[in-house]
């Protein structure tokens, strides 16, 4: 692997999450019908950072609602993907608690890399039989939520992964950002603004009640491109 792709010298992957948001923090509108936003500038921000991961994970919801199949994004990106010293295509991992997922979603028609379904115990025996159906491999980690340690611990330890790329969505994030997981955030701040109370933001969930367990970051970098600026803060 290119020795310049930051790595973490444990048992968990190295996290970064990669979010596009409207200047009012929204990564979709309130009825989640406009959830893809940015320019082509950021479509390629996203696969140059795919070409930096060994593995992509997305919850359920996020990968129905966008029709995402977490690709390489192209021949381009393959041969970055090469040059980092990774395979051609991401891992590919796809979080859901309860075990619902829709059977026919645009990534299990796409078979150029493996899928893994993370979730818990709550999946019903149907559930999960459908899932081994769609799946390369379930892994059940947590009785009623996902045991994010665990299953990141599995992941490297199992498929090797070194360096795992999160896009979401909300809650997803938040779960992460929870667990103290995230290394670094790669925002794209987008000149836009959504507004709506229920419009979902970069970590949804629970959230945290008091300031003393907010997840702290360093702001490491930034650039404008068209409008566009590209951010990215590093665990503090």
């Amino acid at each position: 692997m290119n020795s310049k792709l930051k790595i973490k010298n444990s048992k968990l992957p190295f996290v970064f999450v990669n979010m596009a948001m409207t200047a009012d923090g929204k990564i979709a509108t309130a009825n989640r019908t406009v959830h893809s936003f940015g320019s082509k500038r950021d479509l390629a921000h996203l696969y140059e950072l795919r070409a930096t991961a060994d593995a992509v994970m997305c919850g359920a919801r996020t990968v129905e609602i966008s029709n995402a199949t977490l690709g390489n994004g192209g021949e381009n990106f393959r041969k970055l993907r090469l040059k980092n010293g990774l395979a051609e295509y991401p891992l590919r991992v796809i979080v859901s608690g309860s075990g619902s997922i829709d059977p026919t979603a645009k990534i299990f028609q796409k078979r150029f890399s493996l899928i893994i379904i993370l979730t818990t115990q709550r999946a019903s025996a149907r559930k999960l039989a459908l899932l081994r159906q769609l799946a390369d491999e379930v892994k059940i980690c947590g009785k009623s939520e996902i045991d994010f340690p665990c299953a990141l611990r599995w992941l490297k330890t199992k498929w090797k992964v070194e360096r795992l790329l999160c896009e979401g969505g909300g809650e997803l994030n938040e779960a992460l950002f929870r667990a103290s997981l995230v290394d670094e955030i790669n925002l794209t701040v987008c000149p836009k603004i959504f507004g709506g109370r229920t419009a979902p933001t970069v970590a949804g969930g629970e959230g945290f009640a008091r300031l003393a367990l907010a997840q702290n970051f360093k702001f490491s970098s930034a650039h404008s491109v068209k409008g566009e600026l590209f951010t990215v803060f590093t665990r503090a």
